[in-house]
């Protein structure tokens, strides 16, 4: 499959929403209110989320034929964010920003 660069700026886009999103989100949500939002397996897929959306959209930027990798494992541990996140409750902006990102890394991966 043929991406065009429209396709690989939307997802650039998407990564780098996502990328800021979940950052943002477990440091500062998260840390406010404590308990399941801190937990240890929650708190570090988030982390891991925001960095594989970062090096995906880095893998990108830089015209790396391996995006398709990055972003194959970018779209599965999103869905797995957002799962989480939707689990644990008053993160809806980060479960809309991992699907998005989810969807559109799953493109590239294609």
């Amino acid at each position: 499959m043929h991406h065009t660069d429209a396709d690989m700026k939307a997802c650039i886009d998407e990564c780098l929403a996502c990328y800021a999103t979940c950052l943002s989100m477990a440091t500062g949500h998260c840390l406010e209110l404590g308990g399941k939002h801190t937990e240890k397996k929650h708190f570090t897929l988030m982390l891991a989320c925001a960095e594989i959306c970062r090096t995906s959209a880095h893998f990108m930027l830089i015209g790396s034929p391996h995006h398709k990798h990055t972003c194959r494992e970018c779209a599965e541990i999103c869905s797995e964010c957002a799962d989480d996140c939707e689990r644990i409750g008053d993160m809806q902006d980060c479960v809309d920003a991992c699907r998005r990102c989810a969807e559109s890394c799953n493109k590239m991966a294609a």
